[in-house]
């Protein structure tokens, strides 16, 4: 971990600019750009100020590096990015895109993938991701450049591996699983979070209902106007308040949409899995279907029902010469095939150390990072209520001296 990026520079996502430009088909379009500012540790701790340096990038740059690192590091848990358009909110927030609310919470949650790359202790290496950081110019071109398009495997493909792989390893359908069930799971946190937050806002927001009454109430009192008065105030102040809190409860719902999206990062890692192993199967089975030709030349015998038997027995046999010629080249067929297996076999085991490793490191991370969100979530409600308890026990006092 010493080695990581995220020790030696200091890297950030300062401020989003909303931008007019041309798309691929030169239609006009409304995007936002966001500022990466990097800064080196080094000479900070030197005592010496470091230059910043900066440039813009799309969030569709951001997507780019993504895809590129998904198909780079098929073994990584690659962090997700933040939500495009916002998903799971209360009714009273807007979920348009370009709302600065939603930016803003945006803007953190790019920092914070980029943040989660640099401290990667693979991700952080790679020189494409450095670029991202501190090339502007060319930067597409050379992503584009490394041809990870072409390594990215299809979707037919992996839906093909799914159903037809006969040996599935039993750790990474149990961790497909798991991932099914977590996304399950804090889906519905997050539901229950907006329904509890779109009821929070009613309950505050009545309060103004009593400030407002209060007052006018206190306007035709003498003796207890004052008092009223006063009630009033804590209940517009308490009723105001709920916009600060809200913003807070918006935070941790994006600390939990973050594993929302890694759920998806999981399942990544064992569909890349069970493609290599339905390669792995298809090239045995290859191999298999080889030998037996070989052998059944060799003899002059035909185990099983084909084609080329019966074509044998309307057409006669073929001559000595081309048996021989047949068998060396199913002979060479079987050494490449061979060779072949054992280098899946090794590529799979190569694959299932790296990506279990990385699912260690995963785990321990997520255990941190939702057992700190939960633990502030309880610290906030219990905050949001003793605000209550005041405001009500500043009132009783408000009352007590009418």
């Amino acid at each position: 971990m010493e080695d990581c990026l995220s020790k030696k520079i200091e890297i950030t996502v300062s401020e989003a600019e909303k931008r007019t430009g041309r798309n691929a088909v030169n239609m006009q379009e409304t995007y936002t750009a966001y500022l990466i500012e990097t800064r080196a540790v080094e000479s900070q701790n030197e005592g010496q100020c470091s230059p910043v340096d900066s440039l813009w990038r799309r969030y569709s740059e951001f997507e780019l590096l993504r895809n590129y690192l998904l198909v780079t590091f098929p073994h990584i848990v690659v962090p997700p990015l933040p939500e495009k358009r916002a998903d799971f909110v209360w009714h009273k927030l807007s979920a348009d895109n370009m709302d600065p609310d939603f930016v803003e919470r945006r803007r953190i949650g790019l920092e914070n993938f980029l943040l989660r790359v640099a401290s990667h202790p693979v991700l952080c290496q790679d020189n494409i991701f450095y670029s991202f950081l501190t090339q502007e110019g060319g930067w597409k071109e050379m992503v584009n450049e490394t041809g990870f398009q072409l390594k990215a495997d299809s979707r037919l493909k992996a839906l093909n591996a799914t159903f037809r792989v006969k040996n599935p390893d039993k750790r990474f359908t149990e961790l497909k699983h798991y991932s099914d069930e977590l996304q399950s799971v804090i889906s519905h946190l997050l539901r229950v979070r907006a329904r509890v937050a779109d009821r929070l806002y009613g309950v505050y927001k009545v309060h103004g209902n009593y400030g407002r009454v209060f007052s006018e109430w206190s306007a035709i009192e003498k003796e207890m106007g004052d008092g009223l008065q006063s009630a009033g105030h804590h209940m517009d102040v308490y009723a105001a308040s709920i916009d600060d809190i809200l913003e807070e409860e918006e935070h941790y719902a994006d600390q939990l949409k973050e594993y929302l999206f890694y759920a998806e990062a999981l399942r990544a890692v064992c569909r890349k899995h069970e493609l290599m192993q339905y390669d792995l199967e298809m090239a045995a089975q290859d191999l298999t279907s080889k030998k037996q030709q070989c052998e059944e030349l060799a003899t002059g015998t035909v185990r099983t029902f084909s084609l080329k038997g019966m074509t044998s027995k309307l057409f006669g046999q073929e001559t000595p010469e081309q048996r021989e010629a047949k068998i060396k080249v199913l002979e060479e067929q079987i050494q490449e095939g061979e060779e072949q297996l054992k280098s899946k076999n090794l590529e799979g085991r190569d694959f299932v150390k790296s990506a279990w490793a990385d699912i260690e490191r995963f785990k321990e991370q997520k255990n941190h990072d939702l057992k700190e969100a939960l633990i502030s979530y309880a610290v906030m409600q219990i905050s949001m209520c003793k605000k209550g308890i005041q405001v009500w026990t500043n009132a009783k006092e408000c009352f007590s001296k009418m």
